[in-house]
């Protein structure tokens, strides 16, 4: 089975005073944090940008010479039209997508989605309350693809809209993910400044303990 990962990094210069992709987290930064995650996971990594000129920037700080890149220039821009580009992209079988604000991704919860992918159309972790992680999830990149484009067409632009184009889906309890990230670290997202300073002290707890 060949693995393709997906980071969506289309939305990176929004919601901050610079793009957060090149923020740095103990002096590294946060999409460097993500390639990392999945060094030895997967056989392809795919960056989504929302320009030629973030694919350019992002190429010259990216730590892994193995990361490919592709422009999403689909409409409305948002993460269906990302992810979208992603399926379309990549050459894996399963298609692992994740946000590139997410530092703390876990190779181990990674690596359980992928093992429980085979024969699905997608594996999605799900919370008690219903919500879903569509943006840490595996996908069967040729139904996602079509299903995201069925998505785009009736009017979504969340990625979340991927899965109720799908059947066949595996949800996978968060109770699940609990076993193996008890903190949830894996979806922790740096939106805000606050956000960074937390994922700091995260890291500084990390290494004290």
């Amino acid at each position: 089975m060949d693995r393709s990962a997906i980071i969506l990094a289309v939305d990176s210069q929004s919601k901050f005073y610079e793009d957060r992709a090149l923020l740095k987290l103990d002096n590294k930064p946060l999409l460097n944090h993500v390639v990392d995650a999945i060094k030895g996971v997967v056989g392809e990594v795919l960056v989504v940008t929302a320009s030629k000129e973030q694919s350019d920037i992002y190429s010259k700080i990216v730590s892994s010479a193995n990361v490919q890149f592709a422009v999403s220039d689909g409409e409305p821009h948002g993460d269906l039209a990302g992810v979208l580009t992603g399926f379309e992209t990549t050459r894996g079988d399963y298609s692992l997508v994740l946000p590139f604000d997410a530092p703390f991704v876990s190779k181990d919860v990674t690596s359980l989605l992928f093992e429980l992918s085979i024969g699905k159309s997608a594996v999605i972790p799900r919370w008690p309350d219903c919500k879903i992680e569509p943006l840490h999830a595996v996908y069967h990149t040729g139904q996602a693809c079509e299903a995201a484009k069925k998505a785009l067409v009736a009017g979504e632009a969340g990625a979340d809209a991927v899965a109720g184009c799908l059947r066949g889906v595996r949800y996978v309890s968060t109770m699940v993910v609990e076993q193996l990230d008890p903190d949830f670290r894996t979806f922790f997202r740096v939106n805000t400044v606050l956000d960074l300073k937390k994922a700091a002290a995260m890291v500084r707890r990390k290494r004290k303990q």
